[in-house]
């Protein structure tokens, strides 16, 4: 993982980009992470959307907590009920 201050961050956007694919680049200000360029590799517009949209996130934040909390159905129980087992 490259790591580059802010202040240090003087090349052009696509310089930096160039990279990612071997490693990430993350963008510190006075050390502490604020971006990152990583690369992406089978992801669509909507995931990416998803990902950072907050609604979204704290709907999945809520049904991991549930899932800890109730339990849940496994895979191949979801396939019985759902009449998909083969």
């Amino acid at each position: 993982m490259i790591t580059l201050e802010l202040s240090q961050a003087t090349a052009p956007l696509a310089e930096y980009a160039q990279h990612v694919s071997k490693e990430p680049t993350v963008l510190t200000d006075n050390g502490k992470p604020v971006a990152a360029l990583v690369f992406l590799e089978n992801v669509d517009w909507e995931t990416i959307k998803l990902s950072s949209h907050p609604q979204f996130i704290a709907i999945i934040e809520k049904s991991t907590a549930r899932l800890k909390a109730e339990g849940g159905l496994s895979s191949q129980e979801m396939r019985r009920e759902l009449g998909l087992d083969s």
